[in-house]
């Protein structure tokens, strides 16, 4: 009756461990529900690409408008910035992640699917030869469409990146 117990509990414990949107990253053995990473997983991941990151308030608190958090960030998004960069081979500053401030919606900064990307030479000339223009956002940022389809927005002092995937990692 004991052993019974404890294989229902391992079923359990590894059911919910399993579960589709649960998971452990390889890398940190983090769990992560939904594909959410915290801010250090994220700045791990960042460091080992060569990415980095900044903010006008030289802090990482989500609630802080003028920091960059990657707290909850998608972990899809995380691997896009990497294949971002490991594909366009240029140097990648991320100015915006989860942190409040941003506009709202599905596929926001805040519900971890995007990053700002500090304005590049590089990075323009690679999403404008390489991707699709497909017109203009509502707010008047011109866009551009990998083949992963994640979707870059122009908003003129930096790249508004909505990553819907992983671009292909």
């Amino acid at each position: 009756m004991k052993l019974r117990s404890v294989l229902t509990a391992l079923g359990l414990v590894l059911g919910a461990l399993f579960a589709p949107g649960v998971g452990v990253l390889a890398a940190t053995g983090e769990a992560h529900a939904a594909g959410k990473i915290s801010h250090a997983t994220a700045t791990s991941m960042f460091s080992s690409s060569g990415i980095t990151w900044s903010s006008s308030g030289n802090c990482s608190n989500r609630n802080v408008a003028t920091c960059t958090s990657f707290d909850q960030l998608n972990l899809a998004t995380a691997q896009g910035a990497q294949t971002l960069r490991s594909a366009s081979g240029c140097a990648l500053n991320i100015t915006g992640g989860t942190e409040t401030g941003h506009a709202s919606g599905t596929y926001s900064h805040w519900n971890g699917y995007k990053l700002d990307f500090g304005k590049a030479t590089c990075v323009t000339n690679y999403v404008k030869n390489t991707f699709s223009y497909i017109g203009v956002r509502a707010d008047g940022a011109p866009q551009w469409k990998s083949g992963a389809g994640n979707v870059y927005a122009d908003e003129g002092n930096h790249w508004d990146v909505t990553f819907y995937n992983c671009g292909g990692c």
